[in-house]
């Protein structure tokens, strides 16, 4: 299997990696192009005001191995407002397998999220006259057939194609792509463009007397576009304008109802799953997908093997429709747990509530899938994606459950994003996040914050204080917001910013946001009183960072109103990203 990942700097070894293979591959495709351009790719990355252009990379890998099979490299000029396409190349032996359609697919929408006017890359001529020689003649006209069939053509009665020396071959088109929208070029916008391009990625190479030539002969208002040579129709020109990126990739644990605590006063119910989902449907900011299985690994690197062999052998023990709730805890001397398999559960849990049943491991598991798909999207290119998954996760440590939660599913998928670059958790539930709090509580690559209800007051009342920092390295990675008993929404908004204040300061690649409901007005679990526009805008205040945000659903217990709080701060998370 292989996904579309972005490349944001050559620090961590899996990037330096892939970069390696990246210039491995133009030495192998374009023998003519100089050393020096394939090795300034990664100070592209680090530099991107030394060379005028904000450089962004995405590459196709195989997920198992890292292998590049191909990459884009984007160029975005934001006061020019305009794309540009540096490369787009895979290797020889995945042509035709449809990885450079994912890539352009996936730059057309890095464009359209950056909001250019429009995408413009070089490609090598389909004249005779411009390409003598015939087999790279045909491979000029396969190249220009693809773009076409998304709708970019050459731009027509221009200089532009004249050879930097008389009787040069193969001058380049400038192709422009309008990413599907009713876009009408302008003569200035289009010498503007080409003057940028000439004088900055050609800098040194075009001479000033070939750029005024090449921008005085751009005459058409507006700017004429070479008629379509290779479709009649173009299919793919409709092009929605979040785009299939500028949605939100939503995953849902579809095996959660198999873990159904029957005893009356048990909050923690299907139900919760289908009030939100009936909600999101009446949106169109989601696209779904399903669960993909994952094996062990990524939760044996967050969980103890022990905690994790204990809880699936004792799940397998208990009898369909019972429950096992832990009742005695050997604080005393942990390092005799006891043999009994459901007196045993105590040595692993936290509080006398959360109850271990038949399948809920399986469910448990299932919701880590889920959660890994969610932050699997989130590498391949999604600003957002949303686990909506139960059980909840954010109050099992390593080898401890409670407070309904089996395994950490967001602590699983921040470990999981940590090798792409730094993680920043935000846990907005009602409750203490002491599950990641202690995961992480050793390590600086990932930034646990957390806004609850005090310990005094709230559950799990042994962390959550602020003096709580992390410990050795880690120290001052950890930061709690704890709040009083009764907060309004200005307070709570305030301390939002705060924390998203901090979190900037950190400056992390990807955000895992664990949402609880749990906060709204009338949750039988809580005793603050956010309503649906609070939600609205703490989601805007969290997209409008900016960062790829990843959300997995914690706690939330009112089913009369979770759903529409959801889907507010949805609406909100939406629009803070993506309406800037």
């Amino acid at each position: 299997m292989f996904h579309i990942r972005r490349i944001f700097d050559d620090i961590l070894p899996r990037n330096r990696q892939a970069l390696e293979q990246i210039q491995d591959i133009l030495r192998s495709r374009f023998m003519g192009l100089s050393q020096a351009n394939i090795t300034k790719i990664p100070d592209l990355l680090r530099n991107p005001f030394k060379y005028d252009f904000r450089s962004i990379l995405y590459v196709v890998e195989i997920q198992a191995t890292g292998k590049v099979r191909g990459f884009a490299l984007l160029s975005h000029e934001p006061v020019v407002r305009f794309c540009y396409l540096d490369y787009l190349v895979t290797e020889k032996e995945t042509i035709g397998r449809g990885i450079g359609s994912a890539l352009y697919e996936r730059v057309r929408e890095e464009s359209v999220l950056l909001q250019a006017e429009g995408l413009f890359f070089e490609c090598l001529p389909d004249d005779p006259a411009l390409s003598r020689n015939p087999e790279i003649l045909k491979q000029n006209r396969a190249r220009l057939r693809f773009y076409e069939s998304f709708g970019a053509r050459p731009i027509a009665e221009t200089d532009y194609e004249t050879p930097l020396e008389p009787g040069g071959d193969n001058p380049p088109y400038l192709v422009f792509d309008g990413l599907g929208k009713p876009i009408t070029l302008r003569r200035e916008d289009l010498r503007q463009v080409v003057k940028t391009i000439l004088e900055k990625k050609y800098r040194g190479v075009c001479s000033k007397e070939y750029v005024q030539m090449v921008i005085a002969s751009i005459q058409d208002d507006p700017v004429r576009i070479r008629e379509p040579r290779y479709f009649r129709k173009q299919p793919r020109t409709v092009y929605p304008v979040s785009g299939y990126f500028g949605k939100i990739a939503l995953v849902v644990n579809d095996r959660h109802a198999i873990h159904h605590v029957h005893e009356r006063g048990y909050v923690e119910s299907p139900v919760r799953i289908q009030s939100i989902l009936d909600a999101l449907e009446q949106t169109n900011l989601f696209s779904r997908f399903p669960p993909e299985e994952f094996s062990e690994k990524p939760l044996l690197a967050v969980h103890s093997s022990e905690y994790v062999r204990y809880f699936k052998r004792v799940c397998e023990k208990i009898k369909p429709n019972s429950s096992v709730y832990p009742y005695v805890f050997p604080i005393r001397n942990r390092a005799h747990p006891p043999v009994e398999l459901a007196v045993r559960a105590g040595y692993y849990c936290i509080d006398t509530f959360t109850p271990l049943g038949g399948n809920a491991f399986i469910a448990a598991k299932r919701a880590v899938d889920c959660t890994l798909t969610a932050a699997e999207k989130i590498i391949g290119g999604f600003r957002m994606a949303y686990a909506l998954v139960r059980p909840p996760g954010h109050h099992a440590e390593r080898d401890v459950f409670g407070g309904f939660c089996y395994f950490n599913n967001a602590a699983i998928a921040a470990h999981h994003l940590s090798p792409y670059g730094h993680v920043a958790m935000l846990d907005v539930d009602y409750h203490h996040g002491n599950g990641q709090q202690f995961i992480f509580s050793k390590r600086k690559d990932v930034l646990t914050v957390s806004i609850h209800g005090h310990p005094s007051v709230a559950y799990p009342y042994f962390s959550g204080f602020a003096h709580e920092r992390g410990e050795g390295n880690g120290t001052g990675f950890n930061v709690n917001y704890p709040l009083p008993e009764q907060v309004d929404a200005q307070t709570y908004l305030e301390t939002l910013s705060k924390a998203l204040s901090h979190i900037r300061h950190f400056r992390p690649r990807y955000l895992v946001v664990s949402l609880g409901l749990d906060t709204a007005k009338g949750d039988p679990t809580g005793s603050w009183s956010l309503q649906r526009k609070d939600f609205n805008e703490m989601g805007r205040r969290i997209g409008a960072e900016n960062l790829p945000t990843l959300v997995v659903q914690e706690g939330g217990y009112r089913t009369r109103t979770i759903g529409i709080n959801a889907r507010s701060f949805f609406e909100g998370l939406w629009h803070g990203m993506f309406s800037r």
